[in-house]
């Protein structure tokens, strides 16, 4: 008679501090960061994005406190040189693109034994750089029915 296996959990939790933004090209930029995601984090992604990009950018953000107060407010009057920042309405994770860069790497994650914090940012930045190179999928997540509109955005 067969068993049922038992798996020891460490009963530990833990998460990352993650931000990313997607492009209608293909493109994924990502950072980790400790602690809690703030409106000057936010400013300085911004930047490097922009820096990186090249080009101007248009930025769709959620409602979060961060993409709106203080330093955010501030860095966006006047309006820096090739960068908009739109606002999503308000409890609409599906319109965002971005989102499924966290569906795809949640469920990636969720396949995997994980027994520490490090071994899941390892993970997870290798799902993310993997991501990074496969632009086709990333291209994809521009095509929903509730994100096309981003597609044409630029």
């Amino acid at each position: 008679m067969a068993e049922t296996p038992v798996v020891a959990d460490s009963g530990d939790r833990f998460g990352l501090r993650l931000i990313s933004a997607v492009s209608p090209r293909g493109d994924l930029k990502f950072a980790t960061f400790e602690g809690h995601m703030t409106s000057q984090r936010f400013v300085v992604f911004l930047k490097k994005l922009r820096a990186d990009t090249g080009k101007p950018i248009i930025v769709i953000a959620d409602n979060a406190t961060y993409h709106k107060e203080g330093p955010m407010k501030r860095y966006l009057q006047p309006t820096p040189e090739g960068i908009r920042v739109e606002h999503l309405p308000t409890y609409s994770p599906e319109l965002n693109p971005d989102e499924q860069v966290w569906n795809h790497l949640k469920r990636r994650l969720g396949k995997l034994f994980l027994e520490s914090k490090e071994q899941m940012k390892q993970a997870t930045k290798s799902i993310l750089f993997s991501l990074q190179r496969s632009a086709n999928l990333v291209r994809s997540f521009f095509q929903l029915r509730d994100t096309q509109y981003a597609a044409n955005a630029i």
